[in-house]
């Protein structure tokens, strides 16, 4: 029996809408079809020699790139890469205090920062060289870019979020926590003193 036009639209588009492989069932409950395998058949032929396929891997039903243009998708893909935990502090820091220079990140963070970091945030368009400063050494100072707001969704540098938002949030290291409320108690100690 041949399926209605009807069931392999709706199928069609349960699997094309879908973010991951749908099994039978699945299919079958988003697209109200009773005779799912009848329509992938349909579906099967009906993509076969096209630049996508519909492809069954481990029971679970998807559409691909056709296997020979591949090819073409591979050589276009940005290949992503992850941030060290000194590039995400440098760039938090250059986010918070722009304009700033090597040794102000260098003395926010406590540590010498090595010379690929900032290398590494220029390369990904976030951070840009903002001039240098009028002082002894005339130092070169950084700042974030527009690129930055865009990739992380901000209007402006004042939408970034502040010490209680990060908090409320659980990005706070508990070590930071706990020097924070230890920088307090001292506060309070030494207002006491002055009494």
């Amino acid at each position: 029996m041949t399926p209605c036009d009807d069931d392999v639209r709706a199928v069609e588009a349960v699997l094309f809408a879908a973010p991951a492989p749908l099994s039978l069932d699945l299919i079958r409950h988003h697209s109200g079809v009773a005779d799912v395998r009848n329509v992938l058949s349909r579906l099967v032929h009906d993509y076969a020699g096209r630049g996508i396929a519909l492809v069954e891997r481990a029971g679970r039903w998807q559409f691909q790139t056709a296997p020979d243009l591949a090819h073409l998708l591979r050589r276009d893909r940005a290949e992503q890469r992850r941030l060290s935990r000194a590039a995400i502090e440098t760039l938090a820091i250059v986010a918070y205090h722009e304009p700033v220079s090597r040794a102000d990140i260098e003395a926010i963070r406590g540590v010498q920062i090595s010379r690929g970091t900032l290398d590494v945030l220029m390369e990904a368009g976030w951070v840009r060289p903002a001039g240098r400063r009028e002082v002894p050494g005339r130092p070169l100072t950084y700042a974030t870019t527009p690129e930055f707001l865009t990739h992380f969704g901000l209007a402006s540098r004042r939408d970034l979020p502040g010490i209680d938002d990060l908090r409320a949030a659980g990005l706070l290291d508990p070590v930071d926590l706990a020097a924070e409320q230890g920088l307090g108690q001292v506060e309070v100690a030494k207002a006491g003193d002055d009494d």
